[in-house]
């Protein structure tokens, strides 16, 4: 184990231990040096090993015993799996919530009035872009538009199938909010009103699609990564 630099140096001694864990230094069960020899070995201070212990622990790699002492709990990359399996929850979320979306929009397509466009102008026009500043805020905005067009198709058991589902339909939402998973912009979203309003279900089917596909290749990159 090296001394870490005087910069970052919660981060750098976590990433030290880290990277002695995997690297096997320590079996699974075996018991850390204590908080004084790893500030020595790291040239740390105790307070800085406290944090990095804190954090390992809570990533699965170390356990505390009260009156014992730190252990190794996993050699392995034990928050991978975790994040995998949220993503690919999060796929499943997206796929579930296309295909309400595309059926939805054919069916508005095929029952559109000049009312229905002009409402889902309105509230495109009041969802704006997101720019930062209260996510909470876009968010319902947006489930708002989305809304509308399930409400436009006229079908109830989509309807309240949707509504069932808002609290996930809002977690799509949220997620593309972050860094990782593109935000479809307003383009995307005028696209599929556009589509609905020519009366072509295929349009709008396809307008949908076009929406969600980089969302689910994002989400595809992430898993296999």
């Amino acid at each position: 184990m090296q001394a870490v630099s005087k910069t970052n140096l919660a981060d750098e001694a976590i990433e030290a231990i880290r990277s002695d864990i995997v690297g096997k230094r320590w079996a699974v069960g075996d018991k850390l040096p204590n908080e004084a020899s790893l500030s020595a070995m790291l040239s740390v201070s105790r307070g800085t090993v406290r944090e990095a212990v804190r954090v390992l622990v809570s990533q699965g790699y170390l356990e505390t015993r009260q009156g014992s002492g730190t252990y190794v709990r996993s050699t392995s990359d034990a928050g991978r799996p975790l994040t995998m399996a949220r993503r690919a929850s999060l796929r499943d979320q997206f796929e579930a919530r296309l295909a309400l979306d595309v059926e939805a929009a054919r069916l508005t397509a095929m029952r559109k009035t000049a009312e229905t466009i002009a409402e889902l102008r309105r509230l495109l026009n009041e969802r704006g872009s997101y720019a930062g500043g209260d996510e909470a805020a876009f968010i319902e905005r947006d489930l708002a538009f989305h809304k509308a067009v399930i409400a436009a198709s006229g079908n109830r058991a989509m309807i309240e199938i949707y509504a069932f589902f808002s609290a996930s339909i809002t977690d799509t939402i949220a997620a593309t909010l972050g860094k990782d998973i593109p935000e479809p912009d307003m383009q995307a979203h005028v696209d599929i009103v556009d589509a609905i309003d020519t009366g072509d279900p295929d349009q709008a089917d396809a307008a949908v699609r076009r929406f969600m596909a980089p969302v689910l290749a994002a989400l595809d990159r992430m898993i296999l990564s």
